[in-house]
């Protein structure tokens, strides 16, 4: 049995008056940068990178992160959800910035998350998170619903995390939230896909764009036995070096 792997890495450096975030992020799918400038406590430039992607033209949702200058800086990551509008950005490419943001709002100088969520066998998996190498959450899911505090994954869960879990817990668990959501994938044979599907959930599948958006065949890598290789390529980047 295989397991879907992701790491997301968040560096900053700098104080409030002034300073720059870089975050990666890395799974089966995706191998996403974005670097946060900031000054006096304010959005001043973002940046975003697609180093492996599933489609031709997740490259070009770089250029939407624009649109999150001039934000304050907010220690909740959700936030950029409320300056501007989510599904006209690439999904992970918004996660990352909203994570770099929240850092550079709390000074915080590196986090590392590191998620498993396991095959699924019945509808059923183990979904973990560790933070800094400590396990934080580990949710025992059927389908796309917690067992136990019978919470699930769906629309609404954000603000159940935000509302109920202290803002640690609320950010690592929007976190799993995404990584249980999309870990799905790996059971499906993805390569078939021609281009992106006009959902409108996301920059490349907003429909005026999806079937120009190609598959990019091959991009799926498996990590399931070589977690320390996820992110391995942006250490350096992440030094500031």
């Amino acid at each position: 049995m295989g397991a879907f792997r992701r790491r997301i890495v968040i560096a900053h450096e700098g104080g409030l008056q002034g300073g720059t975030a870089r975050a990666a992020l890395e799974d089966d799918f995706h191998h996403f940068r974005v670097s946060v400038d900031h000054e006096f406590e304010q959005v001043l430039h973002v940046e975003g990178s697609a180093l492996r992607n599933p489609y031709t033209l997740c490259p070009s949702a770089a250029g939407p992160l624009s649109t999150l200058v001039g934000m304050r800086l907010d220690g909740i990551a959700n936030s950029v959800g409320r300056f501007t509008e989510a599904s006209l950005q690439c999904t992970h490419l918004f996660d990352l910035a909203g994570l770099a943001i929240a850092a550079a709002a709390m000074q915080r100088p590196r986090r590392q998350y590191d998620i498993e969520v396991p095959d699924r066998v019945d509808g059923r998996t183990q979904a973990r998170l560790w933070a800094d190498g400590e396990l934080l959450l580990d949710w025992s899911l059927d389908g796309l619903v917690i067992i136990g505090p019978s919470v699930s994954l769906r629309e609404g869960f954000s603000r159940w995390a935000l509302q109920t879990l202290c803002p640690h817990e609320a950010e690592a668990a929007i976190v799993l939230r995404r990584c249980a959501m999309i870990s799905v994938g790996r059971q499906k044979n993805l390569d078939i896909q021609i281009h992106a599907m006009p959902t409108g959930r996301c920059h490349v599948q907003q429909p005026e764009r999806a079937a120009l958006a190609l598959r990019n065949v091959g991009s799926t890598w498996d990590f399931s036995a070589r977690a320390a290789a996820l992110c391995a390529d942006d250490e350096k980047w992440l030094a500031f070096q």
